[in-house]
């Protein structure tokens, strides 16, 4: 065979290994997606999952399971996901916590969420409640603290775990306006709502949808929400800054978001965050959502990273103002 004919059987052979492995990658998603939860089945991050799932599984024409991995404080989870092939197949739906306070509270953590996780799409914004136990003397925010300094030592205040945002608030109110309270940590926020129902604690800052149907009942009073503006599920409880008190602390929110690993490519994260955004803005998804005593966001990528990179050192500052370490 000449020299000529052997470089043009070469590149035939090229060319056809080329179709070959085109015809081979197919387009994405073109199996199961999996969207993982630090936490069980059955709250209120688990069920917003579902939500997603079952939108987007129809916009994409694939199956998408919710598979629950907790423990940890949500650190096997979020280190499954971050250590999972990137490639847009398994995902991660998260509270702030596991990406944003264990970077303070743990002093090494097996991932690092700035470096190993990326953003898809804050899902929705998940709003918390300062209430009360109606024993409490206090009809709303100042007269709150007005009770508590009379009365050094007696008031508790309870928290989903040492270092949330409930920890945050009760150590910053001590530090402020010069209080004595004792923090009662518990490992979530359904044992420390039943404990606030029956009065085993005073006082806590919790999630609107955990705490609004006791709300509601007459069983909690509501003094204040966190946030820039009121509550859409508790329309006529006003926020912390509308009685005067617009310290960072208080106007804090933090997005429920969906995270995938840090390679995976940009036209996925992409797509995926195009599909989310839709799924969110359908009437009955946000009524859902809303439900559920959260609001929806349902922003992309480039937004959802931009909003991450401003919430993490506020938040990091507050834990650290804490004082705590859980290793």
């Amino acid at each position: 065979m000449t020299t000529s004919k052997r470089q043009l059987a070469m590149l035939g052979a090229a060319i056809a290994l080329a179709a070959g492995g085109a015809r081979a990658e197919a387009p994405f998603p073109s199996k199961p997606l999996r969207i993982v939860v630090q936490y069980q089945a059955g709250g209120s991050t688990d069920i917003l999952a579902r939500i997603v799932a079952e939108g987007l599984s129809k916009r994409l024409g694939q199956p998408v399971v919710v598979e629950n991995r907790s423990g940890a404080g949500g650190i096997i989870g979020t280190d499954y996901v971050a250590k999972s092939a990137p490639d847009g197949y398994t995902l991660l739906l998260t509270v702030p916590g596991p990406v944003t306070a264990n970077m303070v509270l743990y002093s090494k953590l097996p991932y690092d969420p700035r470096t190993d996780l990326r953003m898809v799409s804050d899902i929705a914004t998940t709003r918390t409640v300062l209430a009360v136990h109606p024993s409490v003397p206090a009809k709303d925010f100042k007269s709150l603290i007005a009770a508590v300094k009379a009365a050094p030592g007696k008031y508790t205040m309870g928290s989903w775990g040492p270092g949330t945002q409930p920890h945050q608030i009760q150590v910053y109110m001590d530090k402020t306006y010069g209080l004595q309270t004792l923090h009662v940590p518990y490992k979530g926020e359904s044992p420390m709502a039943v404990d606030l129902i029956s009065g085993v604690i005073n006082m806590t800052v919790g999630s609107v949808t955990t705490l609004q149907p006791y709300i509601a009942a007459g069983k909690l009073r509501a003094l204040a929400v966190a946030g820039p503006r009121r509550a859409k599920a508790l329309p006529d409880v006003p926020t912390f800054a509308e009685q005067g008190y617009a310290d960072e602390v208080y106007a804090l929110t933090g997005p429920t978001s969906l995270m995938a690993p840090a390679k995976t490519p940009d036209a996925i994260v992409e797509r995926l965050g195009r599909e989310v955004s839709a799924v969110i803005r359908q009437p009955e998804v946000s009524r859902r959502i809303e439900e559920l005593g959260a609001e929806p966001v349902g922003n992309l990528p480039a937004e959802a990273t931009a909003a991450y990179k401003a919430f993490l050192p506020v938040t990091l500052r507050l834990t650290q103002a804490t004082g705590v370490k859980l290793d």
